[in-house]
């Protein structure tokens, strides 16, 4: 379903937008992801709303480190983008399972700061960003996924997603859509 409005309380999520994206040679779609997600959270910023940071580091307890990538992890490759500009009110949340909310305190920390609503973005479109709605909505969020600001390892995965399973999950829209839709008046002054 598009996007059709966004609440007052509404948090984005950018979901493992790391160093290890850009090694070697990334393709330009990569680039674009990173620019599309960090022109949301300025945005997001400009209105006061929550902006949440979401890296990987490892795996969960229990499973072997493995780099499903295959290759040699070099120091930096969590590191988040620095494209994304992040600012000292950001959250940052790390996780070791697809989902953000597995092993996190990322669902208190939404709900003590009043968030109803997710707007997520990021890698991989049918990993770690379907993983994190599918928490999203069952934690009781309601769930809107910027479509052009998030990517996968083949297109044909991220449309399945996209076009089968979001539409179970949430609203979808592009990220001028949902700039949109943001709550004006949000900020404050102090």
């Amino acid at each position: 379903m598009a996007v059709t409005t966004l609440d007052p309380h509404t948090a984005l999520l950018v979901i493992d937008l790391q160093q290890a994206l850009l090694a070697g040679n990334p393709s330009q779609a990569i680039h674009d992801v990173v620019e599309r997600a960090a022109t949301l959270a300025d945005a997001f910023r400009a209105q006061a709303l929550p902006v949440v940071l979401v890296e990987v580091r490892g795996t969960p307890p229990g499973r072997s480190d493995v780099n499903p990538q295959g290759g040699s992890r070099t120091e930096g490759w969590t590191d988040l983008l620095p494209q994304l500009n992040r600012q000292p009110q950001d959250q940052h949340v790390i996780k070791r399972a697809w989902g953000a909310f597995t092993g996190t305190n990322l669902e208190a920390t939404m709900k003590l700061q009043g968030v109803t609503q997710v707007v997520i973005c990021g890698v991989a479109t049918s990993l770690g960003v379907e993983s994190t709605a599918r928490q999203g909505a069952d934690a009781g969020f309601h769930v809107t996924l910027a479509t052009d600001a998030m990517l996968d390892r083949t297109p044909e995965a991220h449309a399945f997603t996209v076009q089968h399973v979001f539409p179970l999950l949430g609203e979808t829209g592009s990220v001028e859509d949902i700039i949109a839709l943001l709550p004006v008046g949000k900020v404050e002054t102090q």
